[in-house]
Formats: structure tokens, C-alpha cells, sequence
């Protein structure tokens, strides 16, 4: 490795800690160059908690308040294919690309990724209807982290 790519690696480690990202990954010309911090405490042991299953008969427990409903068998998932910021329209002053309940067809514009200043549009390969959408506007989402849903 070279001087320059060494100072290349070096600041974007700095920029990965920085903004606490779990990873960054550039790519110049044919070089590309992915940074993944991982943290000592994600590899500690985890405390495993047993609970005795209910009486028969004894009603189970139940969902939590915030429990999310599964995606159906339907559902095409779009994921984030940078980690970066969640923006849902173009500015702060215009309209949302899209709302739940949108229909949209292949191509059309979802939502920005700002990505180390670099506005990334994302867009769908799948035509219907948005469900859900995963996130909220000005959120930190990580690389491969669900944003919408999509119903055929």
C-alpha cells in the first residue's frame, strides 16, 4: 500500500468514527476501498434468559405496543444499498416522493441517500403499491436496512 492510499484509508477510518458508521465503502476508478468498524461489545457473550412456557390453557403473552405486523408473502422489500442519511423528498420545502399508499411504477424515485455529501437517488424495481415505510425522514440507515415495502 502506498502513501496515498494509506492517507486515503486513514481518513476514511476518521469519517467512519466521526459519523459513527458501521462501514464505508468508495470506490475510485478500479480501486475500491470498504471500511467496517466493529465494535469490541457486539462480540461479547450475550446473557441468555430462560421463561418457562405458559400453563396450558393460560393465554400467551402479549404483543408488544410498537410490535410491527410481518411483511406478507407479496411484499418486494427495498433496501438501502449505501449507508448514508434518509431524506424523503428533494428539499425541505418539497413534497414527499412518495407516502404510504403511493402507487409506483419501476424506476420511479423513493427517497435520497446522502452518502459523504453525495445525494444517491433510490428507486424501485418493483411496480405497486408502498405499505410501509421503515423509516423516518433525517434517520441514519445502515447498508442494507429496509426502507419500504412494496404490494404488488
Amino acid at each position: 500500500m502506498d502513501q496515498d492510499e494509506a492517507a486515503r484509508v486513514r481518513a476514511l477510518g476518521e469519517i467512519a468514527a466521526e459519523f459513527d458508521l458501521d462501514a464505508i465503502r468508495v470506490r475510485t476508478g478500479d480501486t475500491e476501498i470498504e471500511i467496517v468498524r466493529r465494535d469490541p461489545a457486539v462480540h461479547a457473550p450475550v446473557p441468555v434468559t430462560y421463561a418457562m412456557p405458559p400453563a396450558p390453557g393460560a393465554p400467551g403473552p402479549a404483543p408488544a405496543a410498537g410490535a410491527e405486523a410481518p411483511a406478507g408473502a407479496n411484499v418486494r422489500k427495498v433496501t438501502a444499498p449505501v449507508v448514508g442519511v434518509f431524506y424523503r423528498s428533494a428539499n425541505p420545502d418539497a413534497e414527499p416522493f412518495v407516502e404510504a399508499g403511493s402507487r409506483v411504477a419501476s424506476g420511479d424515485t423513493l427517497c435520497i441517500l446522502e452518502a459523504m455529501k453525495l445525494m444517491n437517488e433510490i428507486t424501485t424495481d418493483h411496480a405497486g403499491v408502498v405499505s410501509r415505510i421503515l423509516v423516518e425522514n433525517g434517520e441514519l440507515v445502515s447498508l442494507g436496512q429496509e426502507l419500504f415495502w412494496i404490494e404488488p
